[in-house]
Order: C-alpha cells, then structure tokens, then sequence
C-alpha cells in the first residue's frame, strides 16, 4: 500500500480540499488514533478496530464529508443517483442531461458514465468492497490517472462506462 498514490488521489478529487489527504494520511499512519477520532462513522461501516483497508475508506468517508462523493445503493433508481450526482460539487451541467431509464443499476451507471464522457467526465467508483458504489466525478482525461493510482495504492478505482478508456 502506497501512502504517496492515496495522497495522490486526494488531491486528484479534492484539490482545493487538504482536509482530505489530512485524513488520509491519519488513517494510514495512525490508525488506532483514526479509528478514536472517527469511531462514530466508521461504526455505520462496522469498523471498530485497524483493517488493511482503512486509508482508503478514510478517503472515501472524507470526499464524501465534502461533497465529492455520493455512495449509493447497489439497487438504487436512477433517479436518485442523478439526484446525488447533481449535489456533488464537482457536478456538473452534463450530470443534468444524463438519460434516466430504468436499467438494474450497474447498467444504468456505465449508461450515465458514456453520458458524461461525452461531456468530458468520467464517472468513477471507488470499490471499498460493499454492495454501495461510492461515485466520484473527474475530468475524463484524469480517469486513467485514478485507476493507476489506485492500483499502486492497492485499492481499486473503476471508471463506469460501456465503453473502454
């Protein structure tokens, strides 16, 4: 696990927000200390004491906090994904044009993501492992950039789409 690429991401999807990394970083190298100072929210997530994965649910607990991240259910309408991407800041004008149907919503979620390639974003899914995809939304031409981070730190970043980056 690398400390740098999960700092690296941070600052990939919230660049004007240092809180982020801060977290992160707390996570990595203090987890018992993280584990204290957020016990609350990772008790929603069943976590109570280190887990390898820690740093990384760190980093999605956190763009969450700040608006960067929506975490949705694995069988949520599509109304409501594009209702929780519209809320995110990094939202933008595209997420408004995005078709809604009724796909399951893995295949609504590739749909949305060509949607929003088209517009120059990529809808990305930080994998913590759950039945929730946690959606972030970058510049398309970074996407590859996330997923090699997360490889190198570990974890895995996914790039929804139906088509191949």
């Amino acid at each position: 696990m690398s400390q740098d690429a999960l700092v690296a991401i941070a600052a990939l999807l919230a660049p004007d927000e240092p809180d982020v990394a801060d977290r992160v970083v707390h996570a990595y190298t203090d987890p018992d200390s993280y584990l204290r100072a957020h016990a609350d929210q990772l008790d929603n997530r069943g976590i109570d004491e280190p887990i390898p994965e820690l740093a990384w649910i760190a980093l999605v607990d956190a763009l969450a906090d700040h608006g960067l991240l929506a975490e949705v259910d694995w069988k949520e309408s599509a109304d409501e994904i594009v209702a929780q991407l519209r809320g995110l800041r990094s939202s933008s004008a595209a997420v408004d044009r995005i078709t809604i149907t009724d796909l399951d919503t893995y295949e609504f979620l590739a749909l949305a993501g060509d949607q929003l390639r088209a517009a120059g974003t990529a809808l990305a899914v930080l994998d913590i492992e759950s039945d929730c995809y946690p959606l972030v939304l970058l510049p398309a031409e970074r996407a590859t950039e996330l997923v090699s981070l997360a490889t190198t730190a570990g974890f895995t970043a996914g790039i929804l789409s139906g088509e191949p980056y």
